[in-house]
Formats: C-alpha cells, sequence, structure tokens
C-alpha cells in the first residue's frame, strides 16, 4: 500500500494493512503561487447567487417556518476554491508523487506548504475573514491548508451575510434546519468563495449495519465453516485472530509487520469509553494499546446508539489487524450547522495526524450538497501530505441512498457513497 493514495474499502484489514509497510521518503515538493484573486471590495449590495447550495431534502421537505434570528449557528465552513493554475499544478504534484521516476517521489507536503501552494493568497484571505468579521459573525479558524475558513454566528446574521432564509423543515418525522434557497455572496468574492459547506443539520450516518444471523445464513450444506470464535452460550463471531487466519494477516505478524510505530486516525462524533475498547483487546489476546482520543472543539461525550457503536467498532477493529499501531479518534461534535465527523475530518488533515485515515459514515451522492465537493478538495490535499484515506461504502453498497436491508429492494437507484 502506498502512502498518499486515496483509496475506499469496506475491509477494516484494509486501511490497517496501509500502515503495516507505511514509510517516508523526502524529496523536492512541486512550487505553485497562490496569486491574489479579489481585486475590489465585497459590496453585499452587488451578490451572485450561488447554485445548488441548497440541501436536495428542502425541496420535499414539510416547511414549519423560520427559526428565530438568535439561534446559534456553530463552526460553518466557508469553503475557499483554488484558481485553476493551482489545481493544474496539485493534479500534476499528485501524479508525480506516485511516479516512481520522479524527483517528487513520495515528496509529501506539510499542511502548511499545501497551503502557500495550493490555498488562497494571504491578501485574500485577510478580505474574507474582515467580510465574515463586519457581518457580524466570529472566526475561529482558517485552516492550515488555506481551502476552508471556520466561522459561527447567528440565524439572523447568516440570513443576511448570504441572502437566504434559514427555516425549520420536517423531514421523514424528523426536525431538522436548513438555508430556504441558495445562498449568495459578494461578486467580490466570487473567484476565491465556493460555498458554504453546510448551513443545515442533516448530518452524515454511520454505515454499519447489525443484523441477527439466521442458522444456516452462511450457504448450503457444501460451504467450509469459516473460523469462529465461540463466546459461550452457543454464540460464536469473528474475532481478530480468526480475521488475521482468513486474510493472511498472521504471517504479517508473525515477519513482525503489525503496524508498530505508525498510526491511523479514526474519525467520529462522540466521545467513548477507553474501558471498552481495553475489554475488547483483552478479550481477544490483543497487546494492552490504548488508544488516544483527541477532541476538536467541544467534547460531545459519550452519546451512545448508533455513534457509539460506530466508533467503538472503527477503533476496536482497527487496532485489531494493526494491533501495533497507535489509534488517534478525533472526534468532533455535531451543531445546528456542520457535521461533526467533517469537521473531524479537516482537523485530523489540517494537523496531519497520521499517515492513515479511516471514515466510516456516508452521505449518498444525491443528498450530498456541497459536502462533496469539501471532501473531493480535502482528500486532495489528504493525498498531497502522504495520508491514505479509506472511506466505507457501507453495507448498502451501490444502494447508498438505501438503508441497509437484506430483503427490501432499493428506492433510489444506484447512489455512493459522496464523502469518498
Amino acid at each position: 500500500m502506498v502512502r498518499g493514495s486515496v483509496r475506499k474499502s469496506v475491509l477494516s484489514g484494509a486501511l490497517a494493512g496501509a500502515v503495516l509497510f507505511s514509510s517516508a521518503l523526502s524529496g523536492s515538493p512541486a512550487q505553485a503561487q497562490a496569486r491574489a484573486r479579489i481585486t475590489e471590495r465585497p459590496d453585499n449590495s452587488v451578490v451572485v447567487r450561488l447554485n445548488h447550495t441548497t440541501h436536495p431534502s428542502v425541496g420535499a421537505a414539510r416547511d414549519l417556518g423560520r427559526v428565530a434570528p438568535d439561534l446559534a449557528m456553530e463552526r460553518m465552513l466557508l469553503q475557499l476554491q483554488s484558481s485553476a493554475e493551482q489545481e493544474s499544478a496539485l493534479e500534476q504534484l499528485l501524479g508525480e508523487q506516485q511516479d516512481v521516476s520522479s524527483p517528487r517521489y513520495h515528496a509529501w507536503l506539510t499542511p502548511e506548504q499545501f497551503g502557500e501552494q495550493f490555498g488562497m493568497a494571504e491578501q485574500d484571505l485577510d478580505v474574507v475573514v474582515a467580510w465574515l468579521a463586519s457581518a457580524g459573525f466570529r472566526v475561529r479558524e482558517v485552516a492550515r491548508g488555506r481551502r476552508t475558513v471556520e466561522f459561527s454566528g447567528a440565524a439572523g446574521d447568516v440570513e443576511r451575510a448570504f441572502h437566504t432564509e434559514i427555516h425549520n423543515y420536517e423531514v421523514n418525522g424528523e426536525r431538522h434546519i436548513a438555508n430556504s434557497t441558495d445562498i449568495s455572496i459578494p461578486v467580490a468574492l466570487a473567484p476565491v468563495v465556493a460555498g458554504v459547506a453546510s448551513l443545515h443539520d442533516f448530518q452524515a450516518r454511520p454505515l454499519h449495519h447489525i443484523m441477527q444471523a439466521a442458522p444456516g445464513a452462511r450457504g448450503g450444506p457444501a460451504e467450509a465453516p469459516a473460523p469462529q470464535t465461540d463466546l459461550g452460550n452457543g454464540a460464536h463471531g469473528l474475532a481478530p485472530y480468526d480475521f488475521a487466519a482468513i486474510y493472511n494477516v498472521s504471517s504479517l505478524w508473525g515477519a513482525n509487520y503489525d503496524g508498530a510505530g505508525q498510526s491511523i486516525a479514526v474519525l467520529g462524533e462522540t466521545n467513548i469509553k477507553l474501558s471498552d475498547v481495553a475489554n475488547f483487546r483483552s478479550m481477544f489476546g490483543l497487546p494492552a494499546n490504548a488508544p488516544q482520543i483527541i477532541v476538536d472543539g467541544n467534547d460531545p461525550g459519550d452519546v451512545g446508539g448508533g455513534l457509539e457503536t460506530e466508533a467503538d467498532l472503527d477503533v476496536e477493529w482497527s487496532g485489531a489487524v494493526a494491533k501495533g499501531a497507535t489509534i488517534k479518534y478525533v472526534v468532533a461534535a455535531n451543531t445546528t450547522a456542520s457535521d461533526g465527523v467533517t469537521l473531524a475530518a479537516e482537523y485530523a488533515v489540517n494537523n496531519n495526524v497520521a499517515p492513515v485515515i479511516t471514515l466510516s459514515f456516508g452521505v449518498c451522492e444525491a443528498w450530498a450538497g456541497m459536502y462533496s465537493q469539501l471532501y473531493n478538495t480535502l482528500w486532495q490535499q489528504a493525498a498531497a501530505e502522504g495520508i491514505s484515506v479509506f472511506v466505507a461504502a457501507g453495507d448498502s453498497g451501490s444502494a447508498g441512498c438505501d438503508t441497509p436491508s437484506l430483503t427490501a429492494p432499493a428506492q433510489y437507484g444506484f447512489g455512493g457513497n459522496s464523502l469518498g
């Protein structure tokens, strides 16, 4: 597995395998130039509308009216866009970083180097930040890669700045908030601003599916049973050493390739109990190796439910295959305007947390909105930094807009995970 590639995987062993052979090489990074592109002062009375910046679910939702103007909208992400010249230079660099004959082979960039070459010019960033402040927003951070700005404010500020309304909606029995129309920005900012990643609380969902296997569900009587661990009371499960036997990981462990000295960043939206991980590793004979928990912003605490299940699965099984690796669990809380796992992804890439990132959340392509562009640019940056990214396809596979089911047919056609 080569670092710096962007891949999709449904197997925890694939992402863990990336750290078994991972190595860092140095070289001369490609040079690009961040030129100033804002040529006039932003005027809120001279605006341009940004198409496709309304969440797709709004059209079919039940409109419950505008939210209170003082509703807090925290940690919004203003998505910035590189110039055409920068994008061309970046694509060239990404190709050369994977070309063994190139002097740029494995010449990974730091987040700061990426920002200097492919992000916004400092002069443009100053204009954007000043405009946000003048609109009443609090700017928390400009990403090191210089392609997002995190800001917070009230719903009334959002409505005035982006020429839209924030409404309450009901979708399939769930309450949500979202902007009711596409947003607008001053024409002067159009060369550098792509939009706002999220002005809503429609969030990515964890992609695991809990099921109860029926007797004989694996196939006909001629099928050889897979190695299983006896959990007692007639229950069986697939344990780490079973996985190692099935997928030949045990031979790598025997050759001292177990992830030691490497790390994996796992992304999530809830904190976890370290005791759960310790019990898992102890039960299955894995060496004691507690994960590191990195909280970006406010600690959401342990919110339980499917979010905790996903977090436990990802942390435990990435560490079960790469049993010697350091697992770094990066967690950020959901807000009324941003998805916690997206904030965690931004943090992991812009702080170069680990050479491998795994993400087991998804949003189907038809409902992604600005998320597709944000993740595409974020994973570009990750690749330039030498980070291998693994995004789960989910149990729905190509029917990514449907809830996983063993029996029900897909209703929404083909749809992959837009976060990959």
